[in-house]
């Protein structure tokens, strides 16, 4: 390379350093410039700010309605379920064989009957020939004892005139007075007796009687049927008394009243009701005895309820309670005192509830409850009597909310929908009474 083109490289070089130099240089200017204006600003906007206004925070009253707390003594009733089943059954079978000769009109199934009303009658003409010859046997042998007799007695008299030198051993004694022979003209007797007795039973048996007022469940015999002995003839259950099975938890039975162990003394009162042809049937009856021993498997205690007359037969406008009929059962729980009645819906999640303090703020309350179910709830600590518990369903974001009343109603008239208990129509309540009075006869001892 020539010394002239050396001489135009470094030239260049030293000016493009010259310019870098510069550039720096303004950058550095205009960054402080830039930073002192920005402190400048904020200074005078922080001078200039306007004065800070602090406002309360603004509360949003909330309209609830509420339930006056009252205590009472109450009975908690328990629901239960059962199916009505009879208090006796009995297969009814023939004690004899024979033909089937008649049969009576209510040997139908669903027929009633009542106690020794005759169901069918079998052929008795055997039975009949069997009493005679029997009865002839009786006489034949009261015949021949009334023969040993006299000749015993005879041979007593003739006995007593034997000088006593030549009476013998006591065993030819009795030989002489005939005692051998009258023992065994008494037991032909006796036997004979006996065979009359059989006769006449079996004549008997041949008319198959009802053991008790009952219903005719299902028949296995007709009109010409030959029967043998043992063959079923029908299955009936009695309609006096009929019972249902109520099962009752383990933890439930500290509130009801239950018969003593070992006697047949009512305990609870029971409400069964059911529904027949669209409508709710009611019918009255008591806790008659428990079963005493607790289900392995479900852990329950069976308690049997006893009902009088179920059909109505003794009162021909009650409704009846047919057998295998499935009802719901209400039983009256014993005397629980200060005990407050909410409903259930108003329990919140950790048996906690919405109460009212005096400042008019709504406030979360942890309560005790009985364990029982149905659409109410039942605390035994935790409120007092006049305090205020929110019936309006409220979440957990209200806590401290300030509210404003809308309803009040006295815990003890409040429903399950949180609404006034509706009272009956006086025409209700006489009918109700009126049933009561049908049905105070039909509790079963």
């Amino acid at each position: 390379m020539s010394v002239l083109a050396r001489f135009s490289v470094l030239c260049q070089r030293t000016l493009i350093g010259s310019y870098t130099v510069v550039s720096r240089n303004k950058q550095v200017f205009f960054s402080i410039v830039m930073l002192a204006g920005s402190v400048m600003i904020t200074t005078i906007l922080y001078l200039k700010r306007p004065a800070t206004i602090i406002e309360e925070p603004v509360r949003t009253i909330v309209t609830v309605d509420v339930t006056e707390v009252v205590k009472q003594n109450l009975r908690i009733p328990i629901q239960a379920q059962g199916t009505v089943t009879p208090l006796q059954e009995t297969s009814v079978m023939s004690e004899v064989n024979g033909r089937i000769i008649e049969v009576s009109p209510s040997f139908i199934v669903g027929g009633f009957v009542s106690k020794d009303d005759v169901l069918l009658r079998i052929d008795p003409r055997n039975y009949k020939t069997s009493l005679l010859r029997a009865e002839a046997s009786v006489k034949s042998a009261q015949s021949n004892l009334a023969q040993e007799t006299g000749r015993a007695k005879v041979a007593e008299q003739e006995w007593k005139k034997t000088p006593r030198g030549k009476q013998r051993t006591q065993a030819s004694k009795d030989l002489y007075l005939r005692k051998p022979q009258l023992d065994q003209a008494l037991a032909q007797m006796l036997a004979a007796q006996a065979d009359l007795n059989t006769a006449s039973d079996n004549l008997e048996r041949t008319s198959i009687r009802a053991p008790y007022d009952a219903l005719i469940r299902t028949k296995h015999s007709e009109l010409g049927q030959f029967v043998a002995a043992g063959t079923p003839l029908a299955d009936i259950f009695s309609v006096e008394y009929a019972q249902i099975r109520l099962p009752i938890p383990q933890n439930k039975l500290e509130y009801l009243e239950l018969p003593e162990l070992g006697t047949m003394q009512n305990g609870s009162p029971v409400d069964l009701y059911t529904e027949v042809g669209g409508q709710v049937k009611h019918w009255s009856a008591y806790l008659h005895h428990t079963e005493g021993v607790f289900d392995a498997r479900s852990r329950v205690l069976f308690s049997v309820v006893r009902i009088k007359d179920p059909y109505g037969l003794q009162y021909p406008h009650a409704e009846p309670l047919r057998i295998g009929t499935f009802v719901n059962a209400r039983i009256e729980g014993k005397e629980l005192f200060d005990i407050v009645r909410l409903p259930r819906y108003v329990i919140r999640a950790g048996n906690n509830v919405w109460v009212i303090d005096e400042t008019g703020l709504l406030r979360t309350r942890s309560v005790t409850l009985l364990r029982t179910g149905g659409d109410f709830v039942y605390v035994s600590a935790g409120l007092n009597d006049g305090e205020l518990v929110s019936l309006t369903t409220l979440d957990n974001s209200f806590e401290g909310a300030q509210v404003r009343i809308e309803s009040q109603i006295p815990s003890n008239m409040v429903d399950q929908a949180g609404r006034p208990e509706k009272q009956p129509e006086p025409e209700i309540i006489e009918a109700t009474a009126a049933a009561e009075l049908l049905t105070n006869d039909s509790y079963g001892n």
